[in-house]
């Protein structure tokens, strides 16, 4: 198995590929099968998160450009401001990942949820594309973004 680690600075013409979900990109410990068929285990730090674009690296150098999967994803589209914010509070509240830009959100696909938005209102269609989340208060990232520690209190 080829173990692999992210490259700090951008490598020429990737070796293979590897395309992955979310939820595999946020690991820190995650066995994968490359697109030319060899298993790779990705090893990185607490707290980094892969992004489509990424270079992996081994030490007998092999280059594998991290691709995003396409997933199952919800997509509302808002174009009032004030709306945007009370569906991504609703759906915050219930500790949902949420990709938002300026007049839609996304999240991985739960038909609850749909449900939920559609009873106040707004119109949910199902898509495929990569899902990429707010890192949140917590996220963290290689990519250089500068974090703070925050704090974060729940009422008893």
């Amino acid at each position: 198995m080829i173990s692999l680690t992210i490259s700090k600075t951008k490598l020429p013409n990737a070796t293979t590929r590897v395309c992955l979900p979310h939820d595999k990109r946020v690991k820190a410990r995650v066995r994968v099968t490359l697109e030319d068929g060899r298993d790779a285990g990705i090893f990185l730090e607490r707290g980094e998160v892969l992004s489509g674009g990424d270079t992996l690296v081994s030490e007998d150098g092999v280059v594998v450009e991290v691709m995003e999967e396409k997933e199952t994803v919800s997509v509302v589209q808002i174009d009032d401001a004030l709306q945007l914010a009370k569906a991504c509070y609703h759906l915050g509240n219930r500790h949902v990942g949420l990709q938002i830009s300026d007049n839609q959100l996304c999240y991985l696909h739960d038909h609850v949820l749909d449900d939920m938005l559609r009873k106040q209102g707004y119109t949910v269609k199902t898509c495929m594309m990569p899902f990429t989340p707010e890192s949140g208060s917590y996220g963290h990232s290689h990519h250089g973004d500068d974090h703070h520690e925050h704090t974060h209190h729940h009422a008893d």
